[in-house]
């Protein structure tokens, strides 16, 4: 009886481990779907949503003590109370008809200029700016960016 137990197990977990593995295989290259969410530490989160609501011009979809998250463009930029915001690591570029535009907008509203507005190729302009509770906040004009492409 021991012995139909332990097979019985065995075999439970190679046909689960095999699942598992074909699961893994079929999302293959198409394992990383896209950006969805950034988040960014603000230390008041009040004073947070207030900012970034006058900056997106949309209210929070999502607003709880512990989390403010926005729907931008089919992204969401979320906002944490506490943490440490910081000017090294990785960078957001969000999206913008005009850099130019926008980058002076940020600015009207409380940014400081971080990297001035730059071409990179192919039409191509970023910049980045520093917002009031000092995280490094990326805009990006891209002609070439295909939003039919997001999934």
């Amino acid at each position: 009886m021991r012995k139909i137990l332990l097979l019985a197990i065995a075999t439970t977990l190679l046909f689960t481990m095999a699942a598992a593995s074909q699961d893994n295989q079929n999302e293959g290259e198409n394992m990383i779907k896209g950006l969805r969410t950034v988040t960014y530490p603000v230390p008041d989160l009040e004073e947070g949503k207030e900012w970034y609501t006058r900056i997106l011009g949309v209210p929070p979809y999502f607003d709880e003590p512990f989390y403010v998250g926005y729907e931008v463009g089919g992204f969401e930029l979320g906002l944490m109370p506490g943490g440490d915001p910081g000017h090294q690591g990785a960078v957001a570029y969000w999206g913008v008809a005009s850099a130019e535009g926008a980058f002076e907008r940020l600015l009207e509203l409380g940014a400081k200029p971080n990297e001035p507005i730059a071409e990179v190729g192919g039409g191509i302009k970023v910049a980045t700016v520093v917002d009031p509770f000092g995280n490094v906040f990326g805009i990006i004009e891209n002609p070439l960016f295909d939003r039919e492409a997001v999934r």
